[in-house]
């Protein structure tokens, strides 16, 4: 036996970690499916098409993995990662994506993602990332595990700060948060949109942050978004 052979065999002991794939597309899922597989580590046991659908699969197949794509038909992926998190705990979500924005990265990690890969990942990075994925360590493409890193220690540094807004500042970040314009905030809160705009700058300020989308990502990340209304 070779060397490269014994190596293999090495790399194949053990149970295959179970993985469901999660894609609208038939001929990717072929592809994901034809790489773990030939890798040995891994046993594909569910397949799903849509968001909806994945929940159900993953319900009944009870994988290690869900391997799943953001941009499907129905629910967003990142609502299934949540759903399948309540659901199936244990389960860990690694997302395979075409999308390198930011907002999709940090949504996904939010959600409860455990790593983000882009699909154009290698299949041995893939198959690499699935088992480290099972085993608890996070796994992201060397183009977003910066960011993600420094998105988290933006989060991690600046909880403090939050203490220092007024009462009406933190109605107003708890509206960015939601997504509201600020005439629609202004609205909802009684006030001008040049009051909304000047709580905005205090509020930038007070949290070293630049600009709206900063802002918005701060609020979302500290769970400001939730509606308790």
């Amino acid at each position: 036996m070779s060397n490269d052979e014994r190596v293999g065999a090495a790399r194949r002991t053990g149970p295959p970690t179970k993985v469901v794939v999660v894609d609208d597309h038939p001929m990717w899922r072929d592809g994901v499916r034809a790489d773990l597989e030939a890798d040995g580590r891994s046993r594909v046991v569910g397949e799903a098409a849509s968001a909806d659908e994945a929940i159900t699969v993953v319900e009944g197949a009870r994988p290690d993995v869900v391997l799943i794509d953001l941009n499907m038909p129905g629910l967003p992926g990142t609502v299934a990662i949540q759903r399948i998190a309540e659901r199936v705990p244990g389960t860990r979500m690694l997302v395979l994506s075409a999308s390198a924005a930011e907002a999709d990265v940090l949504a996904a990690v939010k959600a409860g993602a455990s790593g983000y890969l882009l699909k154009s990942a290698t299949g041995d990075e893939l198959v690499d990332a699935v088992q480290q994925v099972a085993a608890g360590e996070p796994v992201f493409s060397p183009s977003l595990a910066a960011l993600v890193l420094g998105e988290f220690r933006r989060v991690a540094s600046g909880g403090d700060r939050e203490q220092d807004l007024t009462e009406r500042e933190t109605e107003v970040l708890r509206h960015v948060a939601r997504g509201y314009t600020y005439r629609e905030i202004a609205d909802r809160l009684v006030i001008s949109v040049r009051t909304v705009q000047n709580h905005v700058q205090s509020i930038l300020a007070k949290l070293q942050l630049r600009g709206r989308y900063e802002l918005m990502r701060y609020a979302i990340h500290r769970g400001l978004d939730r509606d308790d209304e």
